[in-house]
């Protein structure tokens, strides 16, 4: 099974940036699939932005128009861009992928976006 491991978030003032990186341990190129989610305090985890490997790309309406997300399959890894970051974007981040033959579905284990001033 793949290992994910998410890394670039943070505390960051409101209108700030961040690139969230989503390090796969094997190559991506396998995964038809690959996401970035979303869970705040008391909610339910929700999709931000999804990318295919054919390069389909989904955006919440949330995000739409400041986020991007790009796979780089040759460091194994999925990056998630957002900028004019408003406090409404304080999350854990997540990142998942599925294995376009088993279809096995593999969750990181999250990183903290913290948009305050």
């Amino acid at each position: 099974q793949v290992q994910l491991v998410e890394s670039g978030g943070g505390l960051v003032q409101p209108g700030g940036s961040l690139r969230l990186s989503c390090t796969a341990s094997r190559s991506i190129v396998s995964f038809n699939y690959m996401g970035w989610y979303r869970q705040a305090p008391g909610k339910e985890r929700e999709l931000v932005a999804s990318i295919t490997s054919r390069n389909g790309i989904t955006y919440a309406d949330s995000v739409k128009g400041r986020s991007t997300i790009s796979r780089d399959n040759a460091k194994n890894t999925v990056y998630l861009q957002i900028d004019s970051l408003k406090p409404e974007d304080t999350a854990v981040y997540y990142c998942k992928a599925t294995d376009s033959g088993t279809l096995l579905q593999s969750w990181g284990q999250g990183t903290q976006v913290t948009v305050s001033s």
